[in-house]
């Protein structure tokens, strides 16, 4: 039966019998014949298809949200059998926010492939929200998030302290004042921000709390490059952490306004929904934290020296 949710996940996947029997090295009478026994095993149809599309009916939506997890567990099953073995390899899927995702899983992966060639990773990034949502459904092994941690279901680990520093364009008055900036001088400046569910948004929001900061003008956007580009730009300024901006501050795109009590510190953490772990798992844990530990030693660029 797992392999008729697997075709049928596909077929939803790509809105497609053809496509679905192209990626699975199947025929379109094999693609729909495991539909059809699908359909006659959980008593009704899921799909409504005809040749213009393939959607997914009431039924089918619950079907689909299952399958995703009853599969994801199958693999994690077969996994955890296979690292009697002793050998770190197999899949691994990695969830990770914007900001770590972008600027630093990228290096613990490639380190990871590296040392450990066997292991085959799967990356998604998103909102720290939506990151949490599929590990605790189980669609994801292992999910990395900023800011503080919510899930009762959920294992959690602080993996690392981020700072954020606030940043502005080179030629911004702010960077021109020799004296560190007030809290009220702030409030007048437009702010450039993450989205709702962010945990770059979550930081900024906490900020203005316990700042008891009101700006006068936000604009929001949903990329932190678009924030960087934007800031640069002279559209206002940001708080983002130091890992988002080393290359901008190196390069002088950016520069650090001056306030008295920064730089405002958050921490990421990782959480897990499994009793028992991998060896894939466990490895790449293993490297994440060995690259951690080192990345302030290798860093070229801090913002200590600018």
């Amino acid at each position: 039966m797992d392999y008729h949710l697997q075709v049928f996940v596909m077929v939803v996947k790509h809105k497609s019998f053809s496509r679905a029997a192209e990626e699975l090295n199947l025929t379109q009478p094999a693609v729909s014949q495991y539909i059809r026994s699908l359909e006659n095993s959980i008593g009704t149809k899921l799909l409504d298809r005809t040749n213009k599309y393939v959607r997914l009916n009431k039924a089918g939506e619950i079907v689909f949200h299952y399958a995703k997890e009853i599969l994801g567990l199958y693999t994690q099953m077969q996994c955890l059998v296979d690292d009697q073995t002793n050998k770190a390899s197999g899949p691994i899927s990695i969830g990770a926010s914007y900001t770590f995702g972008e600027y630093i899983l990228p290096h613990i992966i490639a380190r990871l492939q590296k040392i450990y060639p066997a292991i085959n990773p799967s990356i998604t990034i998103n909102n720290s929200k939506e990151i949490m949502d599929l590990v605790t459904n189980h669609q994801l092994d292992i999910g990395i998030i900023e800011g503080p941690f919510k899930g009762s279901r959920l294992a959690t680990e602080t993996i690392a302290e981020d700072s954020m520093f606030i940043v502005a364009s080179p030629d911004h008055h702010l960077i021109k004042k020799k004296s560190e900036i007030t809290i009220s001088e702030l409030e007048e400046e437009t702010w450039i921000v993450r989205e709702k569910g962010s945990g770059t948004r979550d930081a900024i929001d906490n900020f203005f709390h316990i700042t008891q900061m009101r700006p006068e003008k936000w604009m929001e956007f949903g990329s932190t490059q678009l924030i960087k580009e934007s800031v640069q730009a002279g559209l206002g300024i940001s708080l983002l952490s130091h890992w988002a901006i080393e290359k901008e501050l190196c390069h002088h795109y950016l520069k650090l306004v001056k306030v008295k009590g920064l730089p405002f510190k958050r921490y990421f953490s990782i959480i897990t929904n499994n009793t028992y772990k991998t060896m894939a798992l466990k490895t790449f844990i293993k490297t994440l934290h060995q690259y951690l530990s080192n990345k302030d030693k290798t860093s070229n660029c801090t913002t200590n020296d600018l």
